[in-house]
């Protein structure tokens, strides 16, 4: 079982990630977020992780700019495309950064799905999401989650993180109804909106790894 950290924005969450075993950690580059960091403060939080945790930075429709900007500060080693990116969009993303990349692809009924083919193909991973409902802000760490059934027992071309309104109460369930062996977590560690709740975040790697 792998578990992504997601929203990490103080070195005692980053430190608490990663005694809790986590193996990926994510930092958000989108001003809405409550989350969202610079560069400058990633990089100050991504020094100090030891090697075998992957740092991901967490982007939204970003332009080639904004992203070469953040891998200029900060030793990245995953791109996480969180926003419309188009699978020819997260191509030339890949091509261009020559970095590992991650598409999150938003669900909410079997019509959403077909997409996940799509972006198999040129992804590296893919993140499946609760879709964010029309007027939300953020694409995701809503603490929303979707129906687990709808991809029980289906198989995917490339390795999948499952994510969306996760926390420590509900990620086995969660794991066993999906068979994922990949989650994110966002809100559902935080004690309020990009505040992480450092008991939180060991209690969710310990259910997940528990659920295997």
């Amino acid at each position: 079982m792998h578990v992504k950290i997601c929203g990490l924005s103080t070195p005692e969450s980053v430190s608490a990630a990663v005694q809790a075993g986590a193996r990926y950690l994510g930092f958000v580059f989108f001003p809405k977020s409550p989350r969202n960091v610079t560069p400058q403060q990633a990089r100050d939080l991504a020094l100090d992780v030891p090697a075998g945790v992957a740092k991901v930075a967490l982007v939204v429709n970003a332009d080639d700019r904004e992203i070469a900007d953040i891998l200029a500060a900060v030793p990245i080693d995953m791109l996480q495309l969180h926003g419309s990116e188009s699978p020819e969009r997260v191509a030339e993303i890949k091509q261009r950064f020559g970095l590992p990349v991650m598409k999150a692809v938003g669900v909410a009924t079997a019509d959403d799905l077909p997409a996940l083919d799509a972006y198999a193909a040129v992804a590296d991973q893919l993140l499946l999401d609760a879709k964010a409902p029309k007027g939300y802000d953020l694409p995701g760490g809503n603490g929303l989650s979707f129906d687990w059934r709808l991809i029980a027992g289906r198989e995917f071309a490339r390795p999948w993180v499952l994510a969306g309104g996760l926390t420590p109460d509900n990620v086995a369930e969660a794991v066993r109804l999906t068979g994922a062996r990949q989650v994110d977590v966002s809100s559902g560690v935080e004690s309020a909106p990009g505040v992480k709740d450092l008991n939180r975040i060991a209690a969710f790697v310990r259910a997940a790894e528990g659920a295997e």
